[in-house]
C-alpha cells in the first residue's frame, strides 16, 4: 500500500492525469532516438564488416527492445500507477530489489543518460560554434538546467515540448534519409551487404556491438514511468509502447540502409560523425550543419522525455516511504514532483563532469539491463504468482518471448562486465551503496507503524 507524505492537502497528492496515446508514442519513440543513430554506427562498423552483420545487430536489438516493451505492455496494464519499472519489480521481487532499482535510477542509470545525451549535444554544438572546453561544458550543463525548469511546470508543459520536439527530428529523419535514398547508390549498399570474402560473425564482436545497439535503442521503458498521469492507462501504454518502440526500429534501420547508400563501410569506419559525412558527400560540406542541427533537436527531445519520466518513479517511492520525503511532494499549481525533478537536473548535470561519452554509455547499459532482464522475467514470475490479477493486454509470444529477453539481458551484462569490468565495478558499486539508505527509510517506517501514524491510501 502506497504511503503518502503527511501534511499535504489532499488535492495536491494527485498527479494530474494529461497524457493520451500521442503523447505516449512521443515519449517512447522521442526519448529513444537521441544521438545514438548518429554516433552508433561508428562503433558498430568497427566490429562488424559486413553491412549484413551491421542490418543483423540493429534488427536483432530492435526485436529486444520491442519484446521488453510488450512485456512491460502486460505489467502496466495490470499496475497502472505512477513508478513504472520500480513498481513492477516491488511486485515481484519485493522492496528491497525495486528500491535498488530507484536508486540507481537517480545515481546512475537515468541521471547517467542524461549526462549521456548532454556530453553529445556539447560535442555537436561545438561543430556549429567555436567553443571552448569550458563553454562547451557549460552548454550542456545549461541545456539540463532549461529542461529541467520546463518540466518543473508540469507535465502539461513536459509532454508539449516532447511532442514538438519529436515531430521536429522525425521530420528532420525523413528529409535526411530521403536525401541520401535519393542520391545514394543501390550497388554500393549491395557490395557492402555481400563482401567478397566470406562473412565471419565473431560472437565477442557482435556482442560489443549489441551493447552499442541497444545503447541507440535506450529509451523504451520510460513512459511507463508516467502510468499515473495518463487518462486512459490500461489501452494507451501498452499501444504507446508498442507504437513508439516499431516506429524507432523502422527508423533506425532506414537510417543504416541510407548511410551505406552513399559511403563504404571503410568511410563509415573511419568516421565517428556517419551522418555528417553522408550527407556531406550527397550534397556537398555546408550540407553538415543541417545534420549537425537535427541531432541537436534529436538530443534536446531524449533529454526531455528522459527529464519527464523519471522523477516520477522518486515520487512513487517518497509516498511508500521509500525515498527522500520531499521527493513525494507536488506542487499545488502544477501538480509535478519538484524537488524529484529539480535533483535529478542537478545530480545530472554533475554527471556531465565525471566522464567521457564512452564511459557513461558503458555505466549505463551495464547497470540498466540487469534491472531490465528483472522486470520483462517479473511477467512470468506474476502470472505463476499472481495469476488472478486482471490483465487488459496480454504479451504475446508468452512464455518464449520474455524468455528470450531475460537471456538476452543476461548475455548483455556478462558481455558489459568482460569488455569493461572496470566500469562494471563501478556500476554495481553505486547501485549498493544505496542499501544503507534503505535501511534507514525502512527503520523510519517501522517507527511510523509504531507510533500508529494515521495514513491513507493512494494505491
Amino acid at each position: 500500500m502506497a504511503r503518502p507524505i503527511s501534511g499535504l492537502p489532499l488535492a495536491s497528492k494527485t498527479l494530474l492525469r494529461a497524457l493520451t496515446l500521442r503523447d505516449a508514442t512521443a515519449i517512447v519513440a522521442g526519448t529513444i532516438i537521441g544521438s545514438g543513430i548518429f554516433l552508433i554506427p561508428y562503433s558498430v562498423a568497427n566490429q562488424l564488416s559486413s553491412f549484413s552483420a551491421v542490418l543483423l545487430v540493429w534488427v536483432v536489438g530492435g526485436l529486444l527492445s520491442l519484446f521488453g516493451a510488450l512485456a512491460l505492455g502486460e505489467l502496466g496494464a495490470a499496475f497502472p500507477g505512477a513508478g513504472g519499472l520500480y513498481v513492477y519489480l516491488r511486485h515481484a521481487y519485493g522492496r528491497p530489489i525495486a528500491f535498488l532499482y530507484g536508486w540507481g535510477l537517480l545515481t546512475l542509470i537515468h541521471s547517467g543518460s542524461i549526462a549521456t545525451l548532454a556530453v553529445a549535444f556539447r560535442i555537436y554544438l561545438a561543430q556549429l560554434f567555436p567553443l571552448t572546453v569550458f563553454q562547451q561544458r557549460a552548454a550542456g550543463i545549461i541545456g539540463i538546467l532549461a529542461l529541467t525548469a520546463v518540466n518543473c511546470l508540469g507535465v502539461r508543459s513536459g509532454k508539449g515540448v516532447q511532442n514538438l520536439l519529436t515531430l521536429a527530428k522525425f521530420g528532420g529523419l525523413a528529409v535526411m534519409i530521403g536525401i541520401l535514398f535519393l542520391r545514394g547508390h543501390a550497388r554500393l549498399m549491395a557490395a557492402a551487404f555481400l563482401p567478397a570474402s566470406p562473412l565471419k560473425l565473431q560472437p565477442a564482436h557482435f556482442g560489443i556491438a549489441l551493447v552499442a545497439v541497444l545503447w541507440a535503442y535506450e529509451g523504451w521503458h520510460v513512459v511507463s514511468f508516467t502510468a499515473g498521469e495518463f487518462k486512459h492507462v490500461q489501452r494507451d501504454l501498452p499501444r504507446g509502447l508498442f507504437y513508439g518502440t516499431l516506429l524507432v526500429v523502422v527508423t533506425y534501420i532506414s537510417t543504416n540502409i541510407a548511410y551505406y547508400c552513399v559511403l563504404t563501410p571503410h568511410q563509415i569506419q573511419t568516421t565517428e560523425r556517419v551522418a555528417g559525412t553522408a550527407v556531406s558527400s550527397a550534397l556537398g560540406p555546408t550540407a553538415a550543419v543541417f545534420v549537425s542541427v537535427l541531432i541537436l533537436v534529436s538530443i534536446i527531445g531524449a533529454t526531455n522525455g528522459l527529464m519527464l519520466t523519471g522523477p516520477r518513479v522518486y515520487y512513487a517511492m517518497a509516498t511508500e516511504g521509500l525515498f527522500f520525503r520531499g521527493f513525494g511532494t507536488l506542487s499545488s499549481r502544477f501538480r509535478a514532483p519538484l524537488l524529484a525533478i529539480t535533483i535529478q537536473g542537478l545530480w545530472a548535470a554533475c554527471l556531465t563532469l565525471l566522464g567521457t561519452f564512452q564511459e557513461l554509455f558503458t555505466y549505463v547499459i551495464f547497470t540498466a539491463w540487469i534491472f531490465y532482464g528483472l522486470a520483462v522475467a517479473a511477467v512470468i514470475v506474476m502470472r505463476i504468482r499472481r495469476p488472478e490479477i486482471p490483465r487488459p493486454f496480454l504479451a504475446p509470444g508468452y512464455p518464449w518471448l520474455p524468455i528470450l529477453f531475460t537471456l538476452a539481458a543476461l548475455g548483455i551484462t556478462l558481455s558489459a562486465v568482460i569488455s569493461s569490468p572496470l566500469h562494471a565495478l563501478y556500476g554495481i558499486g553505486l547501485i549498493l551503496c544505496g542499501l544503507p539508505f534503505y535501511a534507514i527509510f525502512l527503520a523510519r517506517n517501522r517507527t511510523k507503524d509504531a507510533a500508529h501514524v494515521p495514513e491513507i491510501s493512494t494505491s
